[in-house]
Order: C-alpha cells, then structure tokens, then sequence
C-alpha cells in the first residue's frame, strides 16, 4: 500500500544485461528496465551488457557494488538452465545476505503469467556492501513481472508497512 502523505525517495539503479547476442540497440528487456527506472521517478546510473562469462558479469556487478553512487543493481539474463547461464554462479559469491523472499515472491508472480515455466528461472537477489542486487530472467515478460510487481513497490519510499529504501540508511558500506 502507498502512502501518499509521504516522499517518495529516488534511487539510483544500474542496469545489467548478460548476453553474448544482444547490443544497446537490440537489448530490449535492458532498455524496458530503464524506461520502467526512469518512469518511476529513480535515476538510472548506468547500463552496461556483458557476454555470459562469470568474471565480466562479477566485475560489472563488483563495480557497481564499490560504487556509492549506485543503490541497486539489477541483472537481465543469464539465469536459466543452459551451459552459458552463469548470472548466478558470478553474482552469488558478491552477496552478504540472500533475499530468499525475492526468488519465491518472483515465481509466484511469473507462474501467473508463464505457468509452469517460471521452473526455468534461477531468479534471486541479496545484497552486498549496501547495494541490492536483482537477477532476472532475459525475457521482457519477466523483467516487466518482477519490475512492475515485486521490485518497483519496493523501491518506493512510500510503500507500507515497509520497503527497502528505509533500510538503505542502515546499510553499511566497508
């Protein structure tokens, strides 16, 4: 529930999309993500793509997490069941503390708009050094589902009883 007698808060949000196909130009669930950021009053501080290749997507995400200026970091792609998904495998050993809630909130969402194959997700998210960080599948429908039903009504300030933006005080960076 939104509580409009408080402020809203923007945050700033990086963007990252594996992929060994997609570019800027072709990247549609990436750009769909930072439309979505924009259009939601948070400031978008960067975009980037990185090939499925565990050390590239760990050093993006690292680099984000180093950076005070980024408050959230969300993946696209790279989190399913074929050799080059490897989201997981780069960004897990990064997190502090996994936010399990997420990865069972985001199925039950998906499963409303793909069924069953929302099994075919290895979704998560967690946090590390004071930054959250969502990952999440490559289709637009999933970053739409998990943007516009999970993480969005998170990320306002205004959101009751509570949202993450209030915790971001309280996290410490090293």
């Amino acid at each position: 529930m939104i509580d409009e007698q408080r402020t809203f808060t923007p945050v700033q949000l990086a963007v990252l999309s594996v992929s060994d196909t997609r570019t800027l130009e072709t990247d549609t669930s990436g750009a769909t993500l930072a439309a979505r950021i924009e259009a939601a009053g948070h400031l978008l501080a960067d975009r980037k793509i990185v090939k499925d290749d565990v050390a590239a997507i760990a050093a993006a995400v690292q680099a984000w997490i180093d950076d005070e200026g980024v408050d959230v970091v969300i993946t696209t792609g790279g989190t399913g069941f074929a050799t080059r998904d490897v989201t997981p495998e780069a960004v897990r050993p990064l997190l502090q503390k996994e936010m399990e809630g997420f990865a069972v909130v985001f199925h039950t969402v998906s499963h409303q708009s793909v069924g069953l194959s929302t099994l075919q997700s290895r979704a998560f998210a967690g946090f590390a050094d004071g930054t959250f960080i969502f990952c999440l599948p490559g289709s637009n429908g999933a970053v739409k589902d998990a943007w516009d039903k999970v993480i969005s009504p998170q990320l306002d300030s205004r959101q009751r009883p509570c949202n993450l933006v209030e915790l971001m005080p309280r996290l410490q960076r090293s």
